[in-house]
């Protein structure tokens, strides 16, 4: 062996021992350098479950978490170091938990930080995301994007400072359920013909009263912000709206007017919310949509949007099918009847099933893969649109209430 072989030998050789000796995640944390770094803002039950699909559906590294309240950090890290040991990424370091009503931008300032759920209550939503962008992070926002106009004007005006720079998506997963998708494009196709009517429902069951003791009145609000309109906007915002975003996607037009009523029945005495909505939407094209939501009594009901047209009806359940009846008839291959082992606790907590199966799979892989591929995704505008509708259609109900109000009391007088 030359001088020059025996030195390339013991060059490789070393090179191999070096190899051998240092740690697994060292020489092969190629997944780990990878990984887009994810944190999360609102570490409720909302916010552990979205950040749970995007854990085991893309390659993501959950590493910076902030909320208001203690509790939730430590209930949630426990799951969410869980998920990282799953992916063979480590815990969440406690330098990256942040607590307080500052954590959000304690969080925002980690430069580490690529990308962030925020699922904190909806009327943080504009102020959140606002500094986000400002912070330059990918956004993943729950809905509503706000619970108000003022709000929404917020969001539309941040999110036309993001084209082509970052991804940013609102929490609508039904627009990525399989068989969604292929119904809308069906139905924009004409295969129902001319759309003359459309009926949209969603009838969940009440919301359990967290627990009040001993605390101040603004964290029992906060703790129970799905009781409060000024928090979470009300049921319209937080759960019906998904029905309006469907039906806003299929019709591919905004409302013109809506009238409605509703109430607050058969509720406790903590809380605003009305937990019943009945909205009349009047679309471009003389389209009219009829819309009922309820949150009330101790089952869940259904969730529907039902497009009917001059050659057929189109309709979409949760559980229950999603099909179209008449001269181009087709169907999704959804069962058609709720199945007998549905847990009904899980669809009142709005995990999903049926329908709905790869929705949330297929929404955080599109979220996640525009991060990797640079075509970033600006859902703002649709986010929007949705959420005026919602506000369209509470304001309308809210308005009838007060006209009948006045009117009763100058019949009374007369």
């Amino acid at each position: 062996m030359t001088n020059i072989e025996r030195r390339s030998f013991i060059k490789g050789a070393a090179a191999v021992s070096a190899i051998t000796i240092l740690k697994p995640s060292t020489v092969f944390g190629t997944k780990a350098n990878s990984a887009i770094q994810l944190g999360i803002i609102g570490c409720g039950n909302r916010g552990t479950s979205v950040i749970t699909s995007m854990s085991k559906h893309t390659n993501v590294n959950i590493m910076a978490m902030a909320d208001l309240f203690e509790d939730q950090l430590i209930v949630a890290k426990e799951k969410l170091d869980e998920l990282n040991k799953d992916k063979g990424f480590g815990k969440i370091d406690p330098r990256n938990i942040y607590q307080g009503s500052k954590a959000y931008m304690e969080l925002l300032n980690n430069k580490d930080v690529e990308a962030v759920l925020i699922s904190s209550p909806a009327y943080t939503h504009p102020e959140f995301v606002e500094a986000a962008i400002a912070a330059g992070k990918h956004i993943y926002c729950e809905k509503p994007v706000a619970i108000d106009v003022a709000g929404v004007k917020r969001i539309e005006k941040a999110g036309s400072s993001i084209n082509g720079k970052l991804s940013m998506v609102v929490g609508f997963q039904i627009r990525h359920a399989t068989a969604y998708q292929e119904m809308v494009k069906r139905v924009q196709e004409g295969a129902i013909g001319d759309i003359v009517n459309a009926q949209l429902y969603y009838l969940a069951s009440g919301l359990p009263l967290k627990p009040i003791d001993n605390m101040s009145k603004s964290e029992a609000m906060i703790r129970n912000q799905f009781h409060f309109r000024s928090l979470s906007g009300g049921i319209l915002l937080d759960q019906g709206i998904h029905m309006l975003d469907v039906c806003s996607w299929a019709l591919n037009r905004k409302p013109l007017t809506a009238m409605g009523s509703g109430g607050r029945d058969h509720n406790n005495a903590f809380g605003d919310a009305w937990n019943n909505y009945q909205v009349i939407y009047k679309y471009p094209d003389n389209i009219r949509v009829s819309f009922h939501s309820t949150q009330l009594g101790p089952s869940f009901g259904d969730v529907c949007a039902r497009f009917i047209g001059s050659k057929g009806i189109a309709t979409a359940h949760y559980s229950g099918g999603v099909f179209i009846d008449g001269e181009n008839a087709w169907d999704s291959g959804v069962i058609r009847h709720e199945s007998d082992n549905q847990d009904q606790n899980q669809q009142a907590a709005g995990v999903f099933t049926s329908a709905l199966h790869d929705s949330n799979e297929n929404k955080v892989k599109s979220f996640m893969g525009s991060i990797n591929s640079g075509k970033f995704l600006n859902e703002s505008a649709s986010g929007a649109t949705s959420t005026y509708t919602a506000i369209l259609g509470r304001m309308a109900a809210e308005k009838e209430i007060s006209f009948l109000g006045s009117l009763c009391k100058t019949l009374m007088r007369a």
